[in-house]
């Protein structure tokens, strides 16, 4: 008899994904409607929620025996499934380790504890391996990561440590221990000018960014960033989402472009 959940509801993208990603999709009832990864997901399942909101009927129709949330953000909808009787499980993962964790709790959760742990153990190896590469580089690049546009916000935890194991300086580190998006707000566009970031990193949270709405702002186009040409655009599908996707592949991205930093200003 298999013991773990049989019908399961995942609110948010990342969880999708792992599961998918450790052959565990046959599990999933119902996927948020702003689930990209993997593609398929969207053609398989059925889309029961947004991010804040969800069709509760909906979900009560797929008979979930488990609800996956993220974060205080989704907790009233997590409220309203658990006074209808069903069983939510609810992570408030915001940083690096706080991801790979959730990959294992994940893992357990389905039966798939030592797949996720060899999962997690990948991830770390790589970690090491970067932070090892990065730690004899003579000069790291400034980093300006930039969420969305208006008003200025900057990157939250997991993207921020990413930045920095991927060897950059995150110009507004201490912004990402903030779990909100309205207290990473950058008050004034004069302040990054400022700082003049070497890099400029933008993923503008589903919106494809125009570089043209950012360098027509007073003076960006004085920058560093802009006259060497080094701003770069990463999928917020990748990056935004605290799962797999911001590990295996955003901090290869952020790497390799801080690679190439690196060896233009060695040179």
């Amino acid at each position: 008899m298999d013991y773990y959940p049989q019908r399961i509801v995942c609110l948010t993208e990342e969880t999708t994904e792992l599961l998918y990603l450790i052959g565990e999709q046959d599990r999933i009832v119902g996927i948020s409607g702003f689930t990209v990864r993997p593609k398929r997901a969207r053609k398989e399942k059925p889309k029961v929620s947004a991010f804040i909101d969800a069709n509760i009927d909906e979900i009560l129709e797929l008979k979930p025996d488990l609800v996956i949330g993220f974060s205080d953000i989704q907790a009233d909808i997590a409220k309203e499934l658990i006074k209808k009787g069903v069983t939510v499980w609810v992570n408030n993962h915001r940083s690096v380790e706080e991801i790979l964790k959730m990959i294992v709790q994940l893992g357990a959760l389905v039966g798939r504890t030592q797949t996720c742990l060899d999962l997690v153990n990948h991830y770390q190896k790589r970690i090491t391996e970067i932070e090892s590469i990065t730690a004899k580089w003579k000069a790291k690049p400034k980093v300006y990561f930039e969420e969305w546009y208006d008003p200025l916000i900057s990157g939250i935890k997991w993207v921020s440590e990413l930045v920095e194991i991927a060897g950059g300086i995150d110009l507004y580190v201490n912004n990402g221990n903030e779990s909100l998006a309205k207290n990473r707000i950058i008050e004034h566009h004069k302040e990054v000018l400022d700082k003049d970031p070497d890099i400029i990193l933008v993923s503008w949270c589903g919106k494809k960014f125009k570089p043209k709405r950012m360098f027509d702002r007073e003076g960006w186009k004085e920058t560093k960033a802009y006259q060497k040409k080094d701003f770069f655009e990463i999928d917020s599908g990748i990056i935004l989402q605290p799962g797999p996707a911001s590990i295996s592949e955003g901090l290869e991205i952020m790497h390799t472009i801080f690679s190439n930093w690196v060896e233009k200003h060695e040179r």
